[in-house]
């Protein structure tokens, strides 16, 4: 006998066994731990390290903001998770800490970082941004370079940070996406991460990746040690983040490309060196930059609704 109970949108497939002893029933219950994603909406998660209004490093900020709000009219659930930079007014946009959501401990090699979840409202959308916010990494009122210009040491560990904490705060809403849209080059250890450390975790088991492949926005190199410490779990070894280890941009962007099942043109302009190890398969689904896509996102939208229908 099976019941079906469930809970946040998840389906637990409980199965019941009967076993006769001696005339008399036992009942012996086991745990399906396999989720079912509910029928009745399908979700989108965007994670981001640039969303207009609160911060814009390139027109595609735009286009993602004109992307959420359409796709979340159109009925789709959406949610967005993006860090929460020194340089993003509080009091403006309006954001306050997530209590019920606190508690999360970062772990990146060897030391805890405490995680603090902050919410807003999109403007003239009933949408929520998570923000993800430490005082080591994001306090300061820059974003990748200081005064001088000078690319932060600990750039690596910021993303490796954020990156962890996305999917962190997405198992703790226990909030299965149908689609995870995964946006700038903080972003690019996440479609890794989820064929790797976080393959096994249910809440991401029908999940499909879509990576905003850009062009390079800095020409230094990540430190040295930033594979190694990228190893999040014992499911992910230093040869699956193989393509990561020059740590330049165009590697995170190969890197997150390779993992993802849609790779998205971020510029009409892409790197050649990009554009040309990133080809369509059997596998993959490459979308070329639109012009359109700055006033009109609907075939963003169309390629959400047909992912979350595969």
């Amino acid at each position: 006998m099976r019941l079906s109970v469930y809970l946040s949108g998840l389906e637990y497939n409980i199965f019941v066994i009967l076993q006769t002893i001696s005339g008399k029933f036992n009942f012996f219950s086991c745990f399906n731990l396999t989720f079912r994603m509910s029928a009745e909406k399908k979700r989108v998660l965007i994670v981001a390290n640039e969303l207009s209004p609160y911060i814009e490093f390139t027109d595609f900020a735009h286009i993602l903001n004109k992307l959420a709000v359409k796709t979340f009219d159109s009925g789709l659930e959406v949610r967005v998770i993006m860090p929460r930079f020194g340089l993003i007014n509080e009091r403006r946009h309006r954001l306050h800490e997530v209590v019920r959501l606190s508690g999360i401990n970062v772990i990146i090699d060897k030391d805890d970082y405490p995680l603090i979840i902050k919410v807003a409202s999109l403007p003239n959308a009933r949408l929520q941004v998570y923000f993800m916010d430490n005082d080591d990494y994001f306090k300061r009122k820059h974003v990748f370079r200081d005064d001088n210009d000078t690319f932060f040491d600990d750039n690596a560990e910021r993303m490796i940070f954020f990156c962890k904490s996305a999917l962190e705060t997405v198992k703790k809403f226990g909030w299965p996406p149908h689609v995870i849209h995964c946006h700038g080059w903080m972003t690019s250890l996440i479609p890794a991460y989820l064929k790797t450390a976080y393959k096994k975790e249910p809440v991401f088991g029908y999940s499909k990746v879509v990576y905003t492949a850009q062009d390079n926005q800095f020409t230094e190199t990540l430190h040295p040690s930033f594979v190694k410490k990228a190893l999040v779990s014992a499911d992910i070894k230093e040869k699956d983040l193989d393509i990561f280890k020059d740590g330049t941009n165009t590697a995170l962007t190969l890197g997150g490309s390779k993992y993802a099942d849609v790779v998205v043109h971020g510029s009409e302009t892409l790197d050649k060196a990009i554009a040309d190890e990133v080809k369509p398969s059997r596998y993959k689904k490459v979308v070329k930059y639109e012009e359109s896509w700055k006033e009109d996102v609907s075939s963003l939208l169309d390629l959400y609704k047909s992912l979350t229908e595969s």
